[in-house]
């Protein structure tokens, strides 16, 4: 008998070993701390496991710093960035739609920098390196590229001179990415006021995407580029150095472009009353030539004499489809109505599926 219970009292202590082993390597393969997460891809819309500081703080390191002459210096990081960011896909809309960000499209939570920033006082600096990034600068002042495959990302840019980006003409690549551009009201050159957020002066395609753009009169103003993601919202009216009120456009266009424009899935708000200058949400003036190869998909339109302005008698492969026109700030869209100046026989113009917030099928009455 004492052998059998010497036996039981083995197989007993032997259980109790198993049992502790299995519980430690279960805590250790399931255990409470998990694995930090890796670095922020430059194509989310939000850094995982984290939230955009409220207030920009300094804690990271920019890719490069102006010289003392106001140039990048010879240090300034080159490398492109890890990711490119792909266009947002367009919502298609149909029924009722009761605020932008309630919709999916962007809006302040969705733009903007995703990392905390460094304050950088560059004032109106001239960018001269090739691929140059700039990640993470809190900028106050403004960016003159004369570069090509320069990247900003992930900054704030707070701007008093005519532009917040230009893009000189002969050069290219210019990106710009989850950053704040904005400027100071009645501090600017033009008679107190600002014109545009982002300017293309060249000759070929840029990519504006997440940005979250504010107070510039013309904000995004470009004949070609790749404009996605983003939120225009509380432009500023002005009168300019002629006396006269700016007119102001969230995008604007003023023809004669050699490439394609495409505006997908942006908010773009022009709240300033047609008497202080409002044009449109989205403007395409046959200003420098006719107007040709553009895409509006999936925007969210409101606000300006009319939300859209359709490039005229000449303009020719215009796409519009699946836009929300809202009467946010004018019962009809914009003040005196939501289209104007669209080619219904255009070679290649196209208009489909777009719709007032609240459902309703919107058609462009014909240009006269």
């Amino acid at each position: 008998m004492s052998g059998d219970r010497r036996r039981l009292v083995a197989w007993l202590l032997a259980g109790l070993v198993l049992a502790v082993v299995l519980a430690l390597y279960d805590a250790d393969r399931t255990g409470v701390s998990e694995p930090s997460a890796g670095p922020c891809p430059d194509s989310a819309l939000q850094c995982p496991g984290a939230t955009p500081p409220p207030e920009p703080t300094p804690s990271a390191s920019p890719s490069a710093d102006p010289s003392a002459s106001g140039g990048p210096s010879p240090s300034a990081s080159t490398a492109p960035p890890s990711a490119t960011p792909s266009p947002g896909t367009s919502p298609r809309p149909g029924g009722p739609c009761s605020s932008p960000g309630a919709c999916g499209f962007p809006d302040a939570r969705t733009t903007g920098p995703r990392i905390a920033l460094e304050p950088h006082d560059t004032g109106n600096m001239s960018v001269k390196t090739d691929g140059m990034v700039i990640k993470g600068w809190d900028i106050r002042g403004s960016l003159d590229v004369y570069a090509n495959d320069v990247t900003i990302i992930d900054s704030r840019i707070t701007s008093t001179n005519w532009w917040g980006i230009n893009l000189r003409p002969g050069y290219s690549g210019l990106r710009v990415l989850h950053t704040t551009i904005t400027a100071v009201p009645g501090k600017g050159p033009d008679n107190g006021g600002v014109d545009y957020a982002v300017s293309n002066m060249g000759g070929s395609s840029i990519e504006v995407g997440w940005c979250d753009v504010s107070v510039f009169g013309n904000a995004l103003s470009m004949g070609q580029g790749e404009l996605h993601d983003n939120y225009v919202h509380d432009i500023v009216p002005f009168r300019n150095q002629g006396g006269e009120w700016q007119h102001t456009d969230a995008v604007i266009s003023g023809g004669g472009n050699k490439g394609r424009l495409t505006i997908r899935h942006n908010t773009l708000l022009n709240p300033v009353p047609v008497e202080q200058g409002a044009s449109a949400a989205i403007g395409l003036f046959a200003d420098t030539g006719s107007v040709s190869s553009v895409v509006v998909d999936g925007n969210w339109l409101a606000g300006g004499a009319y939300a859209l302005y359709g490039g005229g008698p000449g303009a020719t492969g215009i796409q519009v489809t699946d836009n929300v026109f809202s009467a946010q700030y004018h019962p009809n869209g914009g003040a005196y109505g939501l289209v104007a100046a669209w080619n219904a026989g255009g070679a290649g113009n196209v208009w489909h599926g777009n719709r007032t917030a609240d459902g309703r099928p919107v058609v462009p009455e014909p240009t006269s």
